[in-house]
Formats: structure tokens, C-alpha cells, sequence
């Protein structure tokens, strides 16, 4: 019986690779035909996804981003309760609520406070008269170097005590009984004349003349106080309006300002017929604040206003009331002057409130405080006060507001 060749399955390729297996024979020496060989298996899915990842990395974290946010929003609105419509009572529960739980300030109180950092303060300043170049009260009459008599010298304060214990000696004497029967209220009279000059402390009975204030200068040598009024800043570049009257006569003018700087002022502009001047600061505070400028032609009797100055140099004070006319005529208690077109108002006004702004609830000026009339002869506020209109004053500047 014939063998057949058996084959080692370890036999390799030509260039050592092991070669494939031979079929093994099967029982009737015939070898089996070759297995097909398996398909390619199909690429992994996470390596897809991987390669995927690498490539859209950035795009795809932006949008998860947004996603994350949009998502956050909308769980945030879901989470908000729904607004409720407000109405009317809603609306007036709310101003009653306030108006029980809250202290409003006053219209005056608003007024000043806006007003305030514009208003300054006015000093005008006199020269010194020099004593000696004046005769001395009760000093005889002296020929003057032409040969003419000089003027009596009137008397003085030392000589009045004297002359009224003269009065009331002939008195006495004209009566022929010794001043026995001279009326009690006469005699105590001018002896109550008399009292006021006399000095203890001088047995002549002589009182000095009163001394003047050093400090009464205002950094004047040789000057003095000549009065105090009040002014208003309208551009805050230093220029400043008050009252011809306060500072007339003064050589000098000084203003202090609401940070309390002071600084020397000279008069750049009158306008006589409506008793105002025009100032302008020679040194001003960085914030200066100018005041606002309101018209008159809506101004009507009943409105609120607010007057602010230096009433007896006090202040600055704030005094409020209202409009009491319009179109008022004014004439000074030395009849020198008559104001024409002037507003009439009840706010407390006195001496040294001259000058300073008349304003609205707003805090606008539309008046410049000019006078107080009173029937006697006190300089005191009774109740009508006079301003000169805005429009007038912003004239005199040189400016038209309106």
C-alpha cells in the first residue's frame, strides 16, 4: 500500500514567513478546499466619535456653553414671579406710605439749599477821617492863614452835658423862683439828656469819644466798615449783583463767599434808576456755583418765595412768603429815588438783606431784594418788602437770560 507524504504545517515562505496551513486531506486522501477568509470588521464606532471630537473640539464647547446658559436663563425666568399689574390705588398706597413714613423738607428748606452756595456776602469799606485835620469840639475860632475866621466847631459829646445843665439853669431863672416851681417831667427830662454823656470816671463829667474797632478794617488799613449787604453770583466767573445803595460811597468792597473765602471786589456797572450794581470778584473758589434765572412774566400774586441775605449782617438767612403784587412803585425814605415795575412779597426782609436774590420754590432767582417800606421811621421789616425784577437786574450785567 502506497504512503502518502505527510507535510510539516510549520513550513515558512520564502521570506520566513510561516506559510499558510495545507488543507488537511480528508478521509479519501483528498485535500479540503480552502476556508474563505473573514470579512474586515467594521471600523469602531468610538474611534468615529474620538476623531470627531478631535476635530469640532472648540465648536462644540461653545455650543455646550450656550446651551448650559440658555438653559440657566429660562430655568431663572421660570423661577421669577409673574409682575402684577399696578394700578392707580396701588399707586396712591404707596405716596400715602411714604408721605407716613418720611420726612419731605420744606419748600423753604429746598429753596435755600439750592440757592445757597450762589449767595455772598457784600462789605464795603470807608476811608478814615483824620482827626486832626478837623477842629477839636469847643476849641475857639481860629483865623485861617488868610486872615478869614474859620467856622465855629460845632460841639462836641464832652459839651453836652454842659449845655443842657445851662438850658435847664435859665429855665430856672425865667421863672423867678429859684427852679422851685419848674414843671418835675422837664427837670428829669434834661437831666436824662444830660446822663447818657457823662463819664464817673471823669470828674469833668466828660465822655470819650467812642474808639474805633481795629479789626474793623477788613484788611483795609486806614478804612473802616461803611455797611453790609448781600449779593447774588449769575456767572461763575466772579460776577456778582446787589444794591447800588450798599455800596455806594465805599471805596473799597469785599465779598465773602459760601465756603466762607474771601476775596476784594470792585463795582464794574450801575444802573441807578433800578438801584443795582454789578461786582466782579478779583478771586473766586474753584466750585463756584452760579445762581439759575427765572422770568417773571408767569410770576403771580400767591406764589411762594424765599428771600436770602444778611439781614443786621446775620446769616446767610432764609426767610420764606409769597408774591403780594406786581408792578409796584417804590420811593426811598429819602425821597431821592423812586423804583418803578417792582415785585411786592411778605417774606421777612430787613437792612442788609439789600441785594440778595428773591427766588421760587425751585430755587430761581427772579427778584433782587431793593427795600421795605415802613411808615415810621424804624428800619425794620413790617411786612412789604420790594424787588427789583430779573429781567432789570440781568440788564444791568449786561446779560438777557430770556
Amino acid at each position: 500500500m502506497k504512503k502518502v507524504a505527510l507535510y510539516s504545517s510549520s513550513t515558512r515562505s520564502r521570506h520566513g514567513a510561516p506559510a499558510a496551513a495545507a488543507p488537511a486531506p480528508d478521509a479519501a486522501g483528498a485535500p479540503h478546499a480552502p476556508a474563505p477568509a473573514p470579512a474586515a470588521a467594521p471600523l469602531a464606532t468610538g474611534g468615529r466619535w474620538r476623531r470627531f471630537y478631535r476635530r469640532f473640539e472648540a465648536p462644540l464647547l461653545v455650543l455646550v456653553g450656550a446651551l448650559i446658559a440658555t438653559g440657566l436663563l429660562v430655568a431663572y425666568q421660570q423661577a421669577q414671579p409673574v409682575p402684577q399689574e399696578l394700578t392707580q390705588k396701588d399707586i396712591d398706597a404707596a405716596v400715602l406710605h411714604t408721605l407716613e413714613t418720611t420726612n419731605l423738607p420744606s419748600m423753604a428748606t429746598r429753596a435755600a439749599a439750592i440757592i445757597g452756595p450762589s449767595v455772598v456776602r457784600v462789605m464795603g469799606y470807608s476811608p478814615n477821617r483824620d482827626d486832626d485835620d478837623e477842629p477839636h469840639a469847643g476849641a475857639p475860632e481860629q483865623p485861617d492863614t488868610q486872615g478869614k475866621r474859620a467856622p465855629k466847631a460845632r460841639p462836641g459829646p464832652a459839651e453836652k452835658p454842659r449845655a443842657a445843665a445851662k438850658d435847664a439853669a435859665k429855665d430856672r431863672l425865667a421863672r423867678n423862683d429859684g427852679g422851685k416851681g419848674a414843671e418835675p417831667g422837664r427837670e428829669r427830662g434834661a437831666r436824662e439828656r444830660a446822663a447818657p454823656d457823662k463819664d464817673p470816671a471823669d470828674p469833668k463829667g466828660a465822655a470819650e469819644p467812642p474808639k474805633k474797632d481795629p479789626d474793623d478794617s477788613g484788611g483795609f488799613p486806614g478804612y473802616h466798615s461803611s455797611g453790609v449787604g448781600t449779593g447774588v453770583v449769575i456767572v461763575d466767573k466772579g460776577v456778582i449783583l446787589t444794591n447800588l445803595h450798599v455800596v455806594l460811597g465805599a471805596e473799597k468792597v469785599k465779598v465773602r463767599f459760601f465756603d466762607g473765602m474771601e476775596a476784594e471786589a470792585e463795582v464794574v456797572g450801575m444802573r441807578p434808576e433800578h438801584d443795582l450794581a454789578v461786582l466782579q470778584a478779583k478771586a473766586i473758589p474753584d466750585d463756584l456755583q452760579a445762581a439759575a434765572l427765572r422770568s417773571t412774566a408767569d410770576l403771580q400774586v400767591g406764589d411762594q418765595v424765599v428771600a436770602v441775605g444778611f439781614p443786621f449782617g446775620i446769616g446767610p438767612s432764609a426767610s420764606a412768603g409769597v408774591v403780594s403784587g406786581l408792578k409796584r412803585e417804590y420811593t426811598s425814605p429819602e425821597g431821592k429815588r423812586v423804583l418803578t415795575n417792582l415785585i411786592q412779597f411778605d417774606a421777612a426782609a430787613n437792612p442788609g438783606n439789600s441785594g440778595g436774590p428773591l427766588v421760587t420754590a425751585d430755587g430761581e432767582v427772579v427778584g433782587i431784594v431793593t427795600g421795605i417800606l415802613n411808615p415810621t421811621r424804624q428800619r425794620v421789616f413790617i411786612g412789604i418788602g420790594f424787588a427789583v425784577p430779573i429781567e432789570n437786574a440781568a440788564a444791568a450785567a449786561g446779560m438777557s437770560p430770556f
